[in-house]
């Protein structure tokens, strides 16, 4: 950008905030429309901005969330006062937990009318200070440069985030001569040489070193070439909860995931390990297994963790050697280390995959009732490409998607590490909005789909050929799970009535389809495609069928037997 570029130019508050997303790379904006942004929604008239009109805020932030996590660029979302704001809550959370950068922009009550409880006014600051890495408000349009820029900063550097910016209206349609920002770019910082010797000094040393990938701030280029120094190291490798695009699944590395209901072997194995190298991962409490695979704040193990985050190091466990930096950029100087073949770590390696492959092994998978989810995986695998895109919300339906499907690319998963239902289906709309040319498929349970499953209606409304996947067990499932292990047959609260979400599809203008039995979910997924419209299969399990290991007749006997 030269010079004259940044000359002074007078335009209204709405025309310099669309002038700096443009400026900042952002190129697409989900919405619900209000009032009280009429000048942004006309400044947006006038641009190349993709623009895309949602149903309800929560899918709208969720939409952007997910455009998020794919490029690692934040979108903008958004969203008009008060109701509008408490409504995109959900996706903004989700941005905070999964470390995905988002900016959300929410109408506010005109500045003469503050502290008088006006209509929809709200205390954004207050709000969302726990949710968002930075809340803010704009009173003067001349600042809008300076906070939008701020803004992009924060959400990009260090653990990306959610900023929020709220827009009175009247500032909104003030005009102001006002030079633009520069584009944002993330705040970096580098490991050190001495940093990256003393780890390979302790590879060397270590007999069972483990590998644990996660959070934010990877690229399809070190994805890859952590793969390739995994392969040369003979080292095993597991990825946090809902990470499994971070490494492909047929490496002979790949140890399975640390996320709900993990292989109780591999768990085991964790445990063995004599060196922990943590790269991305804060190691919350999923993938710690509710904080109880490693002594807090000293591990057995020696710790590495590596974090772009300086305040994630020792903010729970005390690492022996912490590092600040991104996941790409320490992947970029560990591919320099030699580190030196080691009988040991091969045979802990081979131990750790055989245990993966007998737990990823559908064969001896057979749940109670006609349609076998365990099959429904297998052909998905052999039908799906490689590239495409897994989504999923909340909800005990997720756990065949997490221990079955094959990723094996970088940009393939769509799923909330904060565990928030309702996901799937606005991450898979914001995928094929975001990459039109990339299959996309959502799994959603009946009552993860029943939250924000009206956006399937923004799936037709931009042509978007999604197939939603719905599982449904008439139930609560998950919560009806953890019902039987603590209560068990006192069930309350978590039984559902649905539609024939099938006919909710054409309804829509899609197309549905009604899957009762294994040998119809094949021809039904091939008609799906072949609509070329946003689809739906509806399948229905025997309720039973809570979980790939067990029922829930074996969970409610198993609580009687212990006395609860």
């Amino acid at each position: 950008m030269d010079n004259a570029s940044l000359l002074p130019l007078q335009r209204t508050g709405g025309q310099i905030l669309v002038d700096q997303l443009r400026i900042h790379g952002i190129d697409h904006v989900f919405c619900v429309p209000g009032e009280s942004f009429l000048a942004v929604l006309d400044a947006l008239h006038d641009t190349d901005i993709k623009l895309t009109v949602c149903r309800q805020e929560g899918g709208a932030a969720m939409m952007a969330e997910a455009h998020g996590k794919l490029t690692g660029r934040p979108a903008a979302c958004f969203v008009t006062r008060a109701p509008g704001a408490t409504n995109a809550a959900s996706g903004v959370h989700i941005a905070y937990h999964d470390s995905t950068p988002l900016l959300v922009f929410v109408g506010q009550v005109e500045r003469r009318v503050r502290e008088r409880d006006a209509l929809q006014e709200l205390d954004y600051r207050a709000v969302f200070k726990p949710l968002a890495k930075w809340a803010t408000e704009i009173d003067d349009a001349a600042r809008i440069p300076e906070i939008v820029s701020r803004a992009v900063h924060l959400s990009i550097s260090g653990r990306p985030g959610p900023v929020v910016i709220a827009l009175p209206e009247d500032m909104l349609v003030d005009t102001a001569s006002v030079k633009d920002a520069r584009p944002a770019q993330a705040v970096e910082s580098f490991p050190g040489a001495e940093q990256m010797n003393d780890l390979r000094a302790l590879l060397v040393r270590a007999k069972k070193p483990l590998v644990v990938l996660g959070g934010s701030r990877w690229t399809e280029a070190s994805v890859t070439k952590f793969a390739d120094i995994a392969a040369k190291w003979d080292i095993p490798v597991t990825v946090s909860l809902r990470r499994q695009m971070l490494f492909p699944v047929n490496h002979t590395s790949f140890a399975g995931d640390l996320g709900f209901g993990p292989n109780p072997k591999l768990v085991e194995l964790v445990k063995e390990s004599d060196l922990l190298l943590l790269i991305g991962s804060r190691l919350s409490e999923v993938p710690s297994q509710n904080y109880s695979l490693f002594d807090i704040p000293v591990c057995d193990q020696i710790l590495v963790h590596v974090h772009p985050d300086p305040s994630e190091l020792g903010r729970v466990y005390q690492p022996d050697l912490a590092v600040n930096t991104a996941p790409a950029l320490f992947v970029r100087e560990l591919d320099k280390l030699d580190v030196p073949p080691s009988q040991s770590r091969s045979e802990y390696r081979a131990r750790v995959r055989e245990a993966y492959e007998a737990w990823s092994d559908t064969k001896g998978i057979h749940s109670p009732g006609s349609l076998q989810m365990a099959e429904v995986m297998d052909y998905l695998n052999k039908v799906l490409p490689e590239d495409a895109i897994i989504c999923n919300g909340a909800g005990n339906y997720a756990t065949w998607v997490h221990r079955f499907h094959h990723f094996t690319k970088f940009g393939s998963q769509l799923a909330p590490t904060s565990g928030s239902m309702g996901y799937g289906v606005p991450a898979a709309v914001g995928a094929k909005r975001v990459l039109p040319e990339r299959m996309v498929v959502a799994f959603a349970g009946d009552g993860c789909f029943m939250m924000h499953g009206q956006e399937f209606a923004t799936a037709v409304q931009y042509d978007l050929p999604i197939i939603v996947i719905i599982v449904d067990n008439a139930m609560f499932g998950t919560i009806r799970m953890h019902q039987e292990r603590e209560y068990p047959g006192r069930i309350s609260g978590t039984t559902l009535k649905n539609p024939d979400f099938a006919l909710y599809a054409t309804a829509f203008g899609g197309h549905g389809e009604r899957v009762e039995r294994t040998e119809e979910f094949a021809p039904a997924f091939e008609r799906a495609r072949a609509s070329g419209k946003p689809s739906i299969i509806h399948c229905l399990i025997d309720p039973e069928a809570i979980n790939p290991s067990y029922t829930l007749t074996s969970l409610r006997e198993a609580a009687i037997a212990a006395g609860r």
